[in-house]
């Protein structure tokens, strides 16, 4: 793949919007090409459900792989109860955030807005891989790794997955607007083999509304939590099919989070605006300090305020956190996220979306440059 340069991703793209081949081209779409495909094993596959591929063959392949129930991501008695999507920003601040841009030279925002854009549409020779993770649930690691997958997908061409490897029960389906999962990553794992194409690999992903895909660690159940072998199976064979994979990792110091963490291109470590959530993600960094590789030098720290009252210095916190040698991107107080749901592009604040684009912008200039 390393081989060919940036022809891999429109190879790849290619083979997604041209749709099932003939002979001696790529396997067509799992449940979607005009029939089957010879097998080597006398027995018939076992038909899906109509929305479900069929998988080639387990790994024993006398045993085929159960197709899994679609389950909602939200109860249907909960989805009511979610209300109307507010936007981030309340109108007297859009009000005022329009003058400000009437009477701002915009000279200076074009120019930052040009170079995040430059950073973001990188060409990539193999598939990057960003892990998002923090030093203990409900700040904020899920949203983020929602918005950086959604804004990878605005501003490339090429094909980009948000992968769970949350051994909890993540919200980053829910987060990212998928209304229900079938395949998590485990089962994925057991289906991959070397021959799929990308038609193959996007049969089992939840398609994301505003592009790229979806791999959820599990249905919303509790269960078997994701191990590291699965992890390194599912990463190691996706990251040939997409230029950018997001990581929505557990928590540290959790086994999955530390080997995503040592093994990614760029890392992102959310750290909530209070001064236990500072002084712990320093530890983290410390930690990302003595890995046998240059850990700091591709990590940024998004530090998320969860609440308007904060009383914390945000200045003297980033600069905290920065000592080690690390860049920090403020994420502010969005209204919209803090109602929960799906993440609505359009009804974040303006400020948001701007820190969201350059947190991203910042990360994949760090994945590209790590060899």
């Amino acid at each position: 793949m390393a081989g060919n340069g940036g022809d891999w991703q429109r190879d790849l793209v290619r083979e997604l919007t041209d749709g099932p081949r003939a002979e001696g081209g790529a396997p067509h779409a799992p449940g979607t090409g005009p029939g089957p495909e010879p097998e080597p094993e006398p027995e018939p596959e076992p038909q899906a459900q109509p929305s479900a591929p069929v998988p080639r063959q387990s790994r024993d392949p006398r045993t085929p792989t159960p197709v899994p129930e679609s389950l909602p991501t939200i109860d249907p008695r909960l989805a009511i109860a979610l209300g109307r999507p507010r936007h981030g920003d309340s109108a007297v601040r859009r009000a005022g955030a329009g003058v400000r841009r009437l009477t701002a030279s915009p000279g200076r925002e074009v120019a930052e807005q040009t170079r995040d854009a430059r950073e973001l549409q990188q060409p990539v020779t193999t598939g990057r891989v960003v892990a998002v993770t923090s030093i203990r649930g409900g700040v904020g690691k899920s949203t983020v790794s929602a918005l950086l997958g959604r804004t990878f997908n605005h501003y490339r061409q090429d094909p980009v997955l948000t992968l769970e490897a949350d051994a909890a029960l993540g919200t980053l389906p829910v987060r990212m607007g998928a209304e229900s999962v079938r395949w998590s990553a485990a089962d994925l794992a057991t289906v991959l083999t070397p021959a799929m194409q990308l038609t193959d690999v996007t049969g089992y992903l939840v398609p994301v509304a505003d592009g790229g895909w979806l791999l959820p660690a599990g249905q919303g159940r509790v269960g078997a939590p994701l191990d590291v072998a699965t992890y390194r199976t599912v990463t190691l064979a996706l990251r040939r099919y997409f230029a950018v994979t997001v990581v929505d990792c557990e928590t540290l110091p959790g086994e999955v989070a530390r080997t995503a963490m040592d093994t990614a291109h760029a890392r992102v470590v959310v750290a909530p605006m209070t001064a236990e959530g500072v002084h712990g993600t320093r530890q983290v960094l410390d930690w990302l300090a003595g890995l046998p590789h240059s850990a700091l030098a591709s990590t940024v720290v998004a530090l998320s305020a969860a609440t308007p009252d904060a009383t914390l210095d945000a200045k003297a916190a980033a600069a905290h956190l920065r000592e080690p040698g690390v860049t920090v991107v403020p994420l502010p107080y969005d209204r919209h996220l803090a109602q929960g749901g799906p993440i609505h592009t359009a009804k974040l604040a303006r400020d948001t979306r701007d820190a969201a684009v350059r947190l991203a912008a910042e990360v994949m200039g760090r994945a590209v440059r790590v060899r």
